[in-house]
């Protein structure tokens, strides 16, 4: 899938990476390691242990390395709030491991991990610590395939069906 401007879309990592990437996708059994929030003006939001936390750049878009997965329901004013509130913050290396590996559910609330920020960013409050890339992919593809989610997508989008619905 292409880059689309105007939307926001999950990034799912599926590159080789570093080593970190590596146990990510080992214990996951997935082939995703990371992912982030792509906003409407180009900015990629995640909280990245290679970067030290919560923070916004720009990533050169490579097919190969990104899954993009559109995101049509998703809030920006929300996302834009979350990243203000924990912009700058560190990562969340206690709940990634006490979240994650050990599904205890106990993080940081000064700090996140990728997938943490992505679902609280994404409105999923106060449970964000227990998804990991692949489990938040999976839950965004279900959520668009929802009729009524389909349907604003529609309304939104102009759809000719979209005046019979």
């Amino acid at each position: 899938m292409e880059l689309k401007p105007g939307v926001v879309t999950l990034a799912l990592y599926k590159g080789k990476g570093q080593l970190f990437n590596a146990l990510i996708r080992a214990w996951t059994g997935s082939i995703y390691s990371h992912c982030e929030l792509i906003m409407p003006d180009g900015r990629w939001l995640s909280a990245s242990a290679m970067d030290g936390g919560v923070r916004a750049k720009r990533i050169d878009y490579k097919p190969e390395h990104w899954e993009l997965i559109p995101v049509p329901w998703a809030n920006a004013r929300r996302i834009e709030q979350v990243f203000d509130q924990y912009e700058g913050s560190g990562y969340d290396w206690s709940g990634i491991f006490l979240s994650q590996l050990l599904a205890r559910g106990i993080h940081s609330e000064s700090r996140m991990f990728c997938s943490e920020f992505c679902a609280e960013a994404l409105g999923f409050a106060d449970i964000g610590q227990f998804f990991n890339p692949m489990l938040l992919g999976a839950v965004v593809r279900r959520i668009n395939r929802l009729p009524f989610v389909q349907l604003a997508h529609s309304l939104a989008e102009g759809h000719p069906d979209a005046k019979h619905a």
